[in-house]
């Protein structure tokens, strides 16, 4: 009962990291500016590569390989809004604005 219960976690986890995956990939397609497509690839992208490592990490069934998935997860986790931000901000300041869709820049105004 217990393997069964694993299993269904496992597949739910890497089937939720799947779906964040694919919706970060549609989201740097579709949508139209670098901040935009920055936004996807960070925030979806970091939440399926999360899930999708702490689905792995758990189906080892090892304690050293669920810990190394947990800590690349909140590794990822910390680093990877940062540097967004940061690659948001020098493209910016050299010269890439937003759509014209886009509501407001507050960058500007600085």
């Amino acid at each position: 009962m217990m393997d069964y219960m694993l299993a269904v976690i496992t597949a739910v986890l890497l089937l939720a990291g799947a779906f964040f995956a694919l919706a970060a990939a549609i989201g740097i397609v579709r949508l139209p500016d670098l901040y935009t497509r920055m936004h996807a690839a960070s925030k979806a992208g970091t939440v399926g590569s999360g899930l999708l490592l702490l689905g792995a990490g758990l189906y080892s069934g090892e304690l050293a390989v669920l810990a190394r998935a947990l800590a690349g997860f909140l590794f990822f986790i910390l680093t990877a809004p940062v540097s967004a931000h940061l690659l948001a901000r020098a493209s910016h300041k050299t010269g890439h604005f937003p759509a014209r869709i886009s509501i407001r820049d507050d960058m500007r105004m600085r």
